[in-house]
């Protein structure tokens, strides 16, 4: 049996009879879980070395643009040659590229050559176009000289290099098809240039193939879901000062205007947060349809959709700089935004819907919040401290990013072992070489995989631990408020937050390090589970029997159950940590035992209080995503450099980072009610159900029964 409050917050003697002299929620304490504080601290280690490898190994720019026939990074100004402006990857070998798409081919497009250039060339209307090799052995010119001459020094050629230049083995290559700049490669149009043809054949060139194949080859590469993701990633990369300002410093702004809005103005604020929440989903969903609608044309397969009823003009385009407006490419990314867009309607119309569920019970959760306003106006320090850990995780999010960036693009460059025959000349060697012709490729081990792996769940880990630091110093600074019977009192330390976060880097930092890694666990293990069912239901590996299909569609909630219970179980263990200065496992006990004794008098009203602190949330989070459409909008991201492929990411992480921040300033009223409503079950249990210390507006709105059965009718 655990003994009185009284005992450990000093207001009461101890089972041995004396008395804890000190104030407040001051005793005899001791450090707890030292075991997990020393396993979190290994684990920031662990990680620091993790983020060494990615930034020694790693090279942001394999994200966004390809590698050329030596295996340089195409754009990179440390290569040999310095390719710093030449950005474009281009394959200058079309019978390759057309081999490489054939069903049964056993060439890839991998292997087909490539060169890196500052624009996609274009046929001559009048002549023959080449692409040559970067210049060196025989030809004496510069790289700025060979740029300057449009890639080409066929002129210059010894008739041995003419010879097989025209047997497409270099080192100049025809333009024969146009091109088009699409994220950062010059993808073939299937429409040879007749004059540029001619001139070909009447040069004796080998045949070359013109067929719809050497555009879906080059097509399906730049669509793959590698592809895909690694523009993804330098998305993020490329908006960092979107992501600064939206996910960083505007839900920072909204958040304390949130909360002085609830010190000054609690009657209305959940009215407004309700409003204000069903309005921002609904634009976030029309951002999603707007970015999302595309009429394509590829004319080579005179194909066209449109689809009906979906509104706007404003889709993105995978087409970077000038190109001819009847030519559309269809993207991945436009498929990712349509499934966005499906979603979001669907939370949209679930939002609305509950919004008008809980209508009646908003004056219940008014009682609640005032209780909260009283508090923050009593400890008025309560408002900024949540700038401390906000300043520290925004430190650690910016290296967090920039390490992930590196990890994620810390594949090592190897040449391919490929058996097809594409021999090609060596101007270093002066001859034809069938040895090292293949292309490169990045090769990704398990072990980087692992360690992207590792990378998440630290973030998440990290993240957790200093919202629940954060969430156990305003535990400990509301008690020190109830406890003094909700009045200023020379028993309150000065300074209450900053003693309460002396309590805690003193003696608790491994318990919360307990209860973090217990959320990160369950989370991960949660997120694994989801994973395995998505690919059995892709599969359609899915159990026939009845009973079969129910178990496993309700493991889902199951699931869902279990994270939330876990992680509501922590918050309240927070607060026993805060108050007692328990281990996590004991605070837990102490903490569950106290909600299921009072589980009717406290649930209501605690439940409805956390749904508009939910919804609060949602209002700062959907606030970053708008406001990142709107800068992600502009000309900055929609061309050059910067262009991004998609808004999706970048929308998708504000909304994160704006939720994070939002949780750490939301983490006061919500730890002050959760504090409160925990301490009154403890003052009414220790004095016979009728509580001696709540404040007298905590003790109207948990004592009223009439006026509560009739808000909840």
């Amino acid at each position: 049996m655990r003994g009185p409050l009284g005992a450990v917050i000093g207001r009461y003697p101890s089972s041995d009879g004396s008395a804890q002299m000190g104030g407040i929620i001051k005793h005899n304490r001791k450090c707890r879980d030292i075991a997990f504080l020393l396993l979190f601290i290994a684990f920031w280690v662990a990680m620091n070395v993790n983020s060494s490898f990615g930034f020694d190994k790693g090279n942001p720019l394999r994200l966004t643009f390809g590698l050329d026939y030596k295996g340089n990074v195409c754009g990179d100004h440390h290569a040999k040659p310095g390719l710093r402006e030449l950005e474009l990857k281009y394959w200058v070998n079309p019978n390759q590229v057309y081999q490489s798409g054939l069903k049964n081919s056993e060439f890839k497009l991998s292997n087909a050559r490539t060169i890196c250039l500052m624009d996609c060339p274009i046929p001559s209307e009048d002549s023959l176009n080449w692409v040559c090799d970067y210049p060196e052995g025989e030809i004496h010119l510069s790289m700025d000289d060979w740029i300057d001459r449009n890639y080409d020094y066929f002129e210059f050629l010894t008739p041995e290099m003419r010879n097989t230049s025209l047997q497409l083995q270099g080192p100049c290559y025809p333009v024969i098809f146009p091109s088009v700049n699409v994220y950062w490669s010059c993808q073939f149009i299937a429409r040879a240039s007749n004059m540029s043809l001619r001139h070909w054949e009447q040069m004796g060139g080998v045949k070359i193939n013109e067929d719809i194949v050497i555009d879906k080859s080059i097509h399906r590469s730049i669509n793959s879901r590698s592809s895909v993701l690694k523009r993804y990633m330098a998305d993020i990369g490329k908006s960092w000062p979107v992501l600064i300002v939206c996910g960083g410093i505007l839900p920072l702004f909204l958040s304390v205007i949130w909360l002085l809005m609830i010190r000054h103005f609690v009657s209305g604020m959940p009215w407004i947060t309700v409003i204000l929440f069903n309005v921002l989903i609904l634009s976030v969903t029309m951002f999603y349809y707007l970015k999302d609608v595309y009429d394509s044309r590829i004319e080579y397969a005179y194909q066209r959709w449109h689809l009906a009823g979906w509104i706007g003009n404003d889709a993105i385009s995978p087409i970077i700089g000038e190109h001819d407006p009847y030519y559309r490419v269809f993207g991945r990314e436009l498929t990712h935004l349509r499934v966005a867009s499906v979603l979001m309607t669907i939370v949209m119309i679930t939002a609305v819907l509950s919004s008008i569920a809980i209508v009646r019970r908003i004056l219940m959760a008014t009682s609640v919040l005032k209780v909260a306003a009283k508090v923050i106006g009593e400890v008025q320090a309560l408002i900024i401290f949540p700038i401390i850990p906000y300043l520290i995780l925004a430190v650690f999010y910016m290296i967090w990013l920039s390490a992930a960036l590196y990890l994620f693009s810390s594949g090592q460059i190897l040449q391919n072992d490929c058996s097809s025959n594409c021999c090609v000349y060596d101007l270093a060697l002066k001859r034809v070489n069938c040895d090292r012709c293949c292309g490169y490729s990045i090769h990704y081990t398990p072990h980087i995989a692992i360690a992207i792996l590792f990378h998440l769940f630290g973030c998440y880990w990290v993240t957790q631990f200093f919202i629940a630091c954060s969430s156990t110093v305003i535990a400990g600074s509301v008690a020190s408020y109830y406890w003094a019977h909700g009045e200023t009192s020379p028993d309150i330390p000065f300074l209450p937050v900053f003693s309460s976060m002396k309590r805690l880097i003193r003696y608790s930092l491994g318990s919360v390090a307990l209860g973090s890694l217990t959320v990160s666990f369950v989370e991960s293990i949660r997120f694994i589970l989801e994973s395995i069912r998505r690919k059995l239901k892709f599969y359609n590996i899915v159990p026939e029997s009845r009973v079969g299909k129910v178990a496993f569609y309700s493991t889902q909630g199951l699931r869902k159950s279990i994270e939330w219970t876990i992680k509501s179980v922590n918050r309240n263990a927070y607060i026993m940590i805060a108050i007692t200065g328990k281990s996590f496992c004991t605070a837990s006990a102490i903490a569950t035992e106290l909600i299921i004794s009072n589980i009717l008098r406290i649930g209501k009203v605690n439940v409805i209080g956390d749904v508009i602190l939910f919804l609060g949330k949602l209002c700062v989070s959907l606030s970053s995503a708008v406001f990142a459409f709107l800068m992600l909008d502009t000309h900055k991201y929609g061309s050059a450099h910067n262009k991004i492929s998609s808004p999706l990411f970048p929308v998708l992480v504000c909304w994160g980072l704006g939720y994070v921040v939002a949780t750490l300033f939301f983490g006061v009223v919500e730890m002050s009610i959760d504090t409160i409503i925990l301490s009154f079950c403890q003052d009414s249990e220790e004095h016979q159900g009728t509580a001696q210390y709540a404040p007298p507006l905590l003790m109207e709105t948990l004592n009223d029964q009439n006026e509560m059965q009739r808000l909840t009718q």
